[in-house]
């Protein structure tokens, strides 16, 4: 990520008004600057997505609000697509309630903080979509001055490196910059390099070959989204 000043514009859909203003406050306490539009039913959150000069980039949909099923086809339809947000009850933040075009489905939050870390996971995972910056390292040394800059907040290692291996390079990441997340991949068909990147800190272990859905896989887990489920499944 880069450390140029962005901003999000995120679509809050609930018919309560109580619910919309925790959506405010938490989203005006986000490091990244956040454009809240507020809407109280599908009707004029479609509306709002057609009518929006600019693009949309997070929508969080009340799951007890009627015909959601209209707005999740518009943000499908839109110039470029939302990440749209389920959000439902305690007791019904399933994947059962997700359809095709939900992107995650999330506990209403009851409190400010929890408001909060919610906006900001959904935030984090929408960002890199629009501002990725992707660099390269040819070994650990590379990568850790890389790093060194400030620049990143995701790291992929690959286990078999010269000099520092993955595990190595991932411990002297942890050591001197513990906010960055590193998934560490390999080849290797014993599960003991698994265990010791998970022991040295990796957020998630890839095992060769992995695919594009594997990846966002490991992105819900590292913020602490729920995947939806295949319709049927």
């Amino acid at each position: 990520m880069t450390g140029d000043l962005v901003s999000v514009r995120v679509l809050a859909i609930s018919d309560s008004a109580a619910e919309r203003e925790l959506w405010r406050r938490a989203a005006g306490q986000i490091a990244v600057p956040i454009d809240i539009i507020e809407v109280e039913d599908v009707a004029a959150a479609c509306k709002a997505l057609a009518l929006s000069v600019q693009d949309i980039d997070v929508a969080f949909l009340d799951s007890e609000l009627a015909d959601r099923a209209a707005f999740i086809e518009a943000a499908r339809a839109a110039r470029q697509r939302p990440f749209v947000i389920l959000v439902a009850a305690a007791n019904g933040a399933s994947t059962e309630l997700a359809a095709p075009g939900i992107d995650a489905v999330v506990t209403k939050p009851a409190t400010l903080e929890q408001a909060k870390a919610m906006i900001g996971r959904c935030v984090r995972v929408r960002l890199p979509s629009r501002w990725l910056e992707i660099a390269e390292a040819e070994d650990g040394i590379q990568a850790l001055k890389q790093i060194g800059t400030g620049r990143f907040d995701f790291v992929v290692l690959d286990y078999n490196m010269p000099g520092l291996n993955g595990v190595e390079t991932l411990s002297e990441i942890k050591r001197q910059y513990p906010r960055v997340g590193v998934v560490i991949m390999s080849s290797a068909q014993h599960e003991g390099v698994a265990e010791r990147a998970r022991a040295a800190g990796a957020a998630a272990f890839l095992k060769k070959p992995f695919y594009a859905s594997d990846i966002d896989a490991v992105l819900h887990s590292v913020y602490r989204l729920q995947t939806p489920s295949p319709p049927g499944a």
